[in-house]
């Protein structure tokens, strides 16, 4: 670890190999937790390179639990998080939202470390029990068209640097590697990302991958469709800047998506848009990040023929459903 700090500090970059065996030293409990920290700090101070982030997420995969979901034609719906911009669980919501609309979603999430209340904190508050056992996230995608893998049961580097990560309180790598390390190998993914530099980076990880896939920024910050600003869409055969009146909806204000400081508040946030009781902006959001949620996987519908379905599905409370049955 001494010379890669070193190398790191001295504002060098690593090889792909580089990045992938200090990775796999980390999974393997080779360094001690201040050089895991200083380690971390480095790539909050500078992006990370395609070398490098390929490198992380061959460690990432190396070590994996896989999940062997194939014959379901899943997709992932989550974003980078580290945007600091503190909105209620988009992705998350947005992905029961999917899953009513009668798309498979195999979702992948972490703890909140720059948010109070991240896809695990929710997933767990709505009572959700974490496993890694292939069979029951089988059975759940059968029953409820939804399953969830919490990322450090799969992912031993990922186990090994949460608490360091909840210590610092800041963006990671971590936040860019764990959206593209899906123990399921969805067949696409709708994600979210910081800045339209990691939408960069992303776009060429995932068409190396061969993955469907849409990649969104909205240009105001935020990694998610906020509907306050224009937003980018990345996808395998476009590229634009969309607006609310793009989606057939309207633009709102960062104080209409906030998330509250609170596990509380999430989970009131989210159990009142999926019971169809939510403000006008919270369920604006939701339907148009779902929207491209189905949109990445059914890529010949058109945007107004996905914004249907996923207001159908929330309207109708198909979305609660799925909540309901993965939840209870």
């Amino acid at each position: 670890m001494k010379d890669i700090l070193n190398k790191l500090f001295t504002y060098k970059t690593l090889t792909k190999e580089e990045a992938k065996k200090i990775l796999l030293e980390i999974s393997q409990q080779k360094h001690n937790h201040i050089q895991i920290a200083s380690f971390l700090t480095v790539f909050s101070m500078r992006s990370v390179t395609v070398d490098e982030m390929t490198g992380f997420i061959e460690a990432l995969q190396e070590g994996c639990v896989s999940v062997d979901l194939n014959g379901y034609d899943t997709i992932d719906m989550c974003g980078t998080g580290g945007d600091e911009k503190n909105t209620f669980n988009i992705s998350t919501i947005s992905s029961f939202v999917v899953a009513g609309a009668g798309v498979n979603v195999a979702k992948h999430g972490n703890y909140g470390v720059s948010s109070g209340c991240g896809s695990s904190n929710l997933m767990e508050a709505l009572g959700y029990t974490f496993s890694n056992d292939n069979a029951k996230l089988q059975s759940e995608i059968e029953k409820a068209g939804m399953c969830y893998m919490h990322a450090p049961l799969f992912h031993p580097p990922m186990k090994e640097v949460a608490p360091i990560r909840k210590q610092l309180i800041i963006r990671t790598f971590f936040n860019m590697a764990g959206p593209l390390v899906n123990p399921a190998a969805p067949s696409a993914q709708a994600i979210g990302v910081y800045n339209l530099e990691v939408a960069r980076i992303y776009k060429y990880v995932l068409e190396k991958a061969k993955k469907r896939f849409i990649i969104m920024h909205s240009l105001d910050g935020y990694d998610e469709i906020s509907l306050t600003g224009p937003v980018k869409i990345i996808a395998n055969d476009f590229e634009r800047q969309m607006t609310a009146e793009d989606f057939g909806l309207q633009q709102t204000k960062a104080v209409n998506i906030s998330g509250g400081t609170t596990v509380e508040n999430a989970i009131s946030i989210c159990l009142n848009i999926l019971q169809n009781n939510a403000t006008q902006s919270q369920k604006d959001v939701v339907i148009a990040n779902s929207a491209m949620g189905i949109k990445s996987i059914r890529q010949e519908l058109g945007i107004e023929d996905c914004i249907a379905m996923a207001r159908e599905s929330l309207e109708s409370k198909k979305a609660y459903s799925v909540m309901k049955k993965l939840c209870s």
